[in-house]
C-alpha cells in the first residue's frame, strides 16, 4: 500500500464521518449510503489523480509485502 493509497483512504473515512455527522444518520441503510458518498468522493480524486499522472493511484501489493520490501529484517 503506498501513501497515495494511504491518503486517499482516510479521505475516503473523513469524508464519510463528516457527512454522517452532519445528517446525524440513525439506521444502517443512511449510513450505507452516507459510505458510499464518501467512497465516491475519493474515489472521484483517483481518477483525477490517475488522468493527471498518467499512471494508476493503486498498488498491486498490499502493505506486508510493500513493507517486506521497504524495509531491512533486523
Amino acid at each position: 500500500m503506498t501513501n497515495l493509497e494511504i491518503v486517499l483512504n482516510m479521505l475516503a473515512e473523513t469524508a464519510t464521518t463528516e457527512i454522517s455527522e452532519k445528517r446525524e444518520s440513525k439506521d444502517f441503510l443512511e449510513n450505507k449510503q452516507i459510505a458510499r458518498e464518501g467512497g465516491s468522493i475519493a474515489g472521484t480524486a483517483r481518477q483525477q489523480i490517475e488522468h493527471k499522472t498518467g499512471r494508476s493511484a493503486l498498488s498491486k501489493g498490499n502493505f506486508k509485502t510493500f513493507k517486506k520490501k521497504q524495509l531491512p529484517k533486523i
